[in-house]
């Protein structure tokens, strides 16, 4: 189904944003060091990357056939392609 209202999904949005910089300060608080803020860094741009991958990249130019609609969805989908391919 999912959500509808615009506000609300803007609110989402703005509350993940919130959240991921409240963990990041959090984190470079505890570990002061330029090493773990690269390393933060590194991590929050590859999972960034990884999610892009799974929703637009195989959506568009892998399986235009397929939507998906979480990683659930995803995981769901490259089990099945893998037990196509077996027969």
């Amino acid at each position: 189904m999912g959500i509808k209202n615009i506000k609300i999904i803007y609110l989402k949005g703005l509350l993940f944003l919130f959240t991921g910089i409240i963990s990041l300060a959090m984190v470079i608080i505890e570990h002061p060091t330029l090493k773990v803020a690269l390393l933060l860094m590194l991590a929050i741009w590859s999972f960034a990357r990884a999610y892009y991958f799974v929703f637009y990249v195989i959506e568009h130019y892998v399986d235009d056939s397929y939507k998906f609609f979480g990683l659930c969805s995803f995981v769901r989908y490259t089990y099945s392609k893998k037990q196509k391919s077996k027969y």
